[in-house]
């Protein structure tokens, strides 16, 4: 795992949805349950402006250093990107925080791509949303498109690129349009933000976007995962299989009407791991603090091969009652959040909608 301690500190204010902890309740999770020694850890690099550009716009990285400098910005720069807007604030880390999370997806890809196999959690990054010249969707940067393009540096010229976040990867997509050596897969809600990645959409030939109605369950994303995921990925013969798990989809999220429980994403991630040597597992979305840090800590659970308690410890237990909603009004969770690591299953009928849609993109 690949992480660092400025994520410790809750960057966002006032009712932002990340004003909430994540990646530091991962870290707090998977030290508590004794899943991550020393050699198992590596702190997070901060990137630098250079090797930012290689995706960013310089204007825009230099916008972004000086507002977190001067701890403003001006209508011209609100403007032309989109800092200091309501889903972009200004606040103290806003490169540096960031630029660690690309830092750590850099890591990874460079450790990854120099080696014949492995697999690397960075649950700070999955920034899908970042634009070349602008923040976009809480997000500032976008490390999934740099670290495809590092990894494509690096020599390897078959990456999948799997999004299985609420919200569609509009910051990656039309990065890797027409791309041969990216093959993009994302299921993520209809008519939900950004209102990107239609059915239809293919980004000249890379990419295939299944959009799926609200209330999504564990059977169908079974169904998704066996009809679409795994048969294009398999055709593919990836190098290298990067996953954005974007926590979002999980019933208990605030910013979307999905109702998968994180077994769904331990499946998925189970059935990817065969399919390429190499896997880079990222963060994304996920605006309920119980709910995101007990899925990502399924996940590496997963990778490391660690057997999941039916009742967490007590002193995991207590890292999971130490969270809160940090304001707002919303209630408290459920015992289960807060006693166990596992969902249990959420399964539901197919709807017909669904399986044509499959059956389409199964035509393409």
């Amino acid at each position: 795992m690949i992480a660092a301690s400025i994520y410790a500190r809750a960057p966002y204010a006032g009712q932002h949805p990340l004003r909430i902890p994540r990646v530091s309740t991962v870290l707090d999770l998977t030290r508590a349950l004794g899943w991550l020694p020393a050699d198992r850890y590596r702190t997070s690099p901060r990137a630098k402006a250079p090797a930012l550009t290689a995706f960013h716009d310089p204007a825009y990285i230099a916008a972004l250093q000086r507002a977190q400098a001067e701890g403003t910005v001006g209508p011209e720069i609100r403007a032309r990107h989109q800092l200091g807007t309501l889903s972009n604030p200004v606040f103290p880390q806003m490169f540096d925080r960031p630029a660690t999370g690309v830092g750590g997806v850099l890591l990874g890809a460079e450790l990854l791509a120099a080696a014949p196999s492995g697999a690397i959690h960075v649950p700070g990054g999955g920034t899908h949303h970042g634009l070349p010249d602008r923040a976009n969707g809480f997000c500032y940067l976008n490390d999934p498109v740099l670290g495809i393009l590092a990894l494509k540096r690096a020599g390897l010229s078959r990456i999948v690129y799997l999004d299985i976040d609420a919200h569609h990867c509009d910051g990656v997509e039309p990065a890797f349009a027409g791309d041969p050596a990216v093959r993009m897969i994302s299921v993520h809600e209809e008519n939900r933000w950004p209102f990107t990645g239609a059915l239809t959409e293919t980004a000249l030939g890379s990419a295939f976007n299944l959009p799926v109605p609200k209330g999504l369950n564990d059977t169908e994303m079974a169904l998704i995962r066996d009809r679409l995921i795994l048969p294009r990925i398999q055709e593919f013969q990836p190098e290298i299989i990067v996953l954005q798990a974007g926590a979002d989809a999980l019933l208990e999220d605030p910013l979307a009407r999905l109702s998968l429980s994180n077994r769904a994403y331990r499946d998925t991630l189970a059935a990817l791991r065969p399919l390429a040597p190499r896997l880079l597992l990222l963060g994304g979305g996920g605006y309920n603090p119980w709910s995101v840090g007990r899925c990502w800590t399924l996940l590496w659970a997963t990778l490391s091969g660690q057997p999941v308690p039916d009742r967490l410890p007590a002193e995991a237990q207590a890292i999971l009652r130490g969270l809160s909603w940090n304001g707002g009004g919303r209630p408290p969770p459920d015992e289960a959040l807060l006693t166990t690591l596992e969902d249990p299953p959420r399964p539901g009928p197919i709807r017909p909608e669904i399986r044509d849609r499959l059956a389409l993109l199964a035509r393409r």
